[in-house]
């Protein structure tokens, strides 16, 4: 009663109020971040140990389980540890408590690495440590080639250019590229002129160790100037590293270009990326977990041109697997079923009720519901994804109720001849208690989704949020501004309503529909007693009825997600184990063209082949 009482008295601050949401709400909207699904917060920090020409069963067991064992001593909040071992590398993901700190995880990670490290077999280098969230995928993929550019130079490009453009754009994580040659000064050993000039290869190690060094010279002051030292401690052509000094033997000295062969060129491949039939490079861009997928995409490309002035002319940087289409698709299309549930619930009440006022009051409550709980959600830090636009789009149907009542009730008030100020005060007031239980009973129904855990709490609850906090909100319109509104579209019934309303097309309308409804309930009432008077045979019926429908359980898929259609496809191939590089890309050759000669030309643009060993 005491709200209602206020709204009357001061119905200019309701109409403010209103107004503000309805200004506030498109700057919060543009603001929060656009995403598929919710953010799913589980902390992850990954490590990558190298170990070069050591097998994955010796590495796992002087590197992989001493290091796994060592985590628990010094990391806390672990949730679980998943580990792989290749080749010369060893991956760990330790996946963490929702609730711990990625900071200091990330420094306990360290700090055992560098405890372990000195327990570790020698050459084993520092691992690279990478902090992400579980749902951090890629939102977006750059297939980079170029015609008359061999792999060194897109790799080059890729890792020295365009990485360090990208990581510039907010929200954007991108990770070292796939695909190229990486760039390799190489000494290859002529093992007969070592073993003639009597020269190990421990020789060769310390005389690189020797005459390669850094010393830092300061500066020198001649005459009225100051100029920079330079030494030669480093050679910093390959014609001077292949001068190197080696060994000096009986007055005779030994060059590195005696003994070896220096030359540039790459480390050994360990993944191929082939872009429409030819080599190239792959670039992933993620996303930080606060991001938005839409921003971060939008960012990139934007870039993109300024990128392409600092690359040569032939270099094609193409977007590939943009998640952002899909998620704008997504959301657009919940925000399209969104307003046509809005639009078909304010038809069906203009159609039921036979008046456009009442119709207006209850369809502005509507939209005001949905924009404060979008901005209720905004604030706790949730994005607008498919989960809450879902849950929106959930409570449209749900929304009308408190204001239905409210101004159904004050028309009846209205026709029993009450003024309009009592009415609007006594229908709103009489069903305050009744209206307040019931949205309460619809917000507990969601309440155990806030019991969850794991991957279900991320994904339900903000949908369990959007519904509670606009069912909120729809009360408080109904006992405020809906009241406000009243005073000023309803009118006190006169003796002419009657005459009027039947020449009113929607009002005529309602009075058949509610003829109608009253025959309909007739009947139903008809055949609810006869159910009752054969209860002995009905109930039973029914039950096992309802037994029957569980024999199609087996009938019935399980899957976390729906199957959704992205526009894309990918395709898996996996050779043999221990299957060379080299001959996996030749089967991928093999598959892609294939693929061309199956596939019309028209419906190839973008296709990418990734090979990895």
């Amino acid at each position: 009663m005491w709200i209602v009482k206020i709204a009357l008295e001061r119905p200019y601050t309701f109409i403010i109020l209103a107004l503000l949401i309805l200004l506030l709400s498109p700057i919060v909207i543009v603001r929060t971040p656009v995403d598929m699904f919710p953010s799913i917060n589980i902390p992850v920090v990954s490590l990558a140990w190298q170990y070069a020409g050591l097998n994955p069963e010796e590495l796992e067991g002087r590197l992989t389980t001493p290091f796994e064992k060592s985590l628990t001593n010094f990391v806390d909040n672990v949730e679980h540890v998943e580990s792989t071992t290749y080749n010369g590398v060893v991956v760990i993901r330790i996946f963490l408590q929702p609730d711990a700190n990625l900071a200091a995880a990330n420094a306990q990670v360290s700090a055992a690495s560098e405890f372990e490290l000195r327990q570790l077999p020698p050459g084993v280098l520092p691992p690279q440590i990478v902090t992400y969230s579980a749902s951090s995928v890629p939102i977006l993929q750059l297939g980079i080639s170029g015609d008359g550019l061999s792999e060194a130079m897109l790799n080059d490009y890729a890792q020295n250019v365009i990485h360090s453009q990208l990581i510039t754009v907010p929200g954007s994580v991108v990770p070292s590229a796939y695909g190229g040659k990486q760039r390799q000064i190489t000494i290859n050993l002529d093992q007969a002129a070592m073993q003639s000039r009597n020269i190990a290869p421990g020789d060769l190690l310390s005389a690189l160790a020797v005459e390669n060094v850094v010393t830092p010279s300061g500066t020198i002051k001649i005459g009225p100037k100051e100029y920079d030292v330079r030494t030669n401690g480093a050679p910093r052509t390959i014609d001077q590293l292949s001068q190197i000094p080696v060994k000096q033997q009986n007055g005779a000295t030994t060059y590195l270009r005696d003994i070896a062969t220096v030359g540039d060129g790459f480390q050994v491949q360990t993944n191929i990326v082939r872009r429409d039939g030819s080599r190239g490079v792959l670039m992933s861009i993620l996303k930080n977990g606060k991001a938005s997928t839409v921003s971060v995409v939008k960012g990139v490309r934007a870039i993109l041109p300024r990128v392409a002035t600092l690359v040569p002319p032939a270099l094609r940087m193409t977007p590939l697997a943009d998640q952002s289409i899909f998620v704008s698709g997504a959301v657009n299309g919940v925000i399209r079923e969104a307003i046509l549930a809005a639009g078909l619930t304010g038809l069906m009440i203009l159609l039921f009720l036979g008046s456009w006022r009442s119709t207006l009051i209850i369809a502005v409550s509507i939209p005001l519901s949905i924009l404060t709980s979008v901005i209720i959600l905004s604030f706790l830090g949730e994005t607008i994804n498919t989960m809450t636009l879902g849950g929106l789009a959930l409570a449209v149907g749900i929304l009308v109720d408190d204001a239905t009542v409210t101004i159904e009730n004050i028309e009846r008030y209205l026709e029993d001849g009450h003024p309009l100020h009592e009415a609007i005060l006594e229908g709103a007031a009489q069903i305050a208690v009744p209206a307040f239980v019931s949205t309460l009973c619809i917000c507990i129904v969601f309440l155990p989704m806030f019991f969850l855990a794991g991957v279900a709490r991320y994904l339900f609850v903000p949908l369990a949020e959007a519904v509670i906090f606009a069912m909120l909100a729809s009360y408080v319109l109904s006992r405020t501004l809906v009241p406000t509104m009243a005073v000023y579209m309803l009118r006190a019934h006169a003796h002419d309503d009657h005459a009027s309303n039947n020449r009113n097309l929607f009002a005529r309308f309602s009075h058949g529909f509610n003829s109608g409804f009253q025959r309909f309930r007739s009947a139903y009432e008809r055949v609810l007693t006869r159910l009752v008077d054969w209860r002995k045979v009905f109930i039973p019926v029914f039950l096992l009825l309802c037994l029957v429908t569980f024999a199609l359980l087996p009938w019935l898929g399980q899957d976390f997600f729906p199957a959704v259609d992205s526009g894309q496809f990918t395709l898996h191939l996996r050779a043999p184990t221990g299957t060379r590089i080299e001959e996996t890309a030749r089967l991928c050759d093999q598959v892609e063209a294939y693929i061309r000669q199956t596939v019309p030309s028209t419906e190839l643009d973008g296709i990418l082949g990734v090979c990895r060993g």
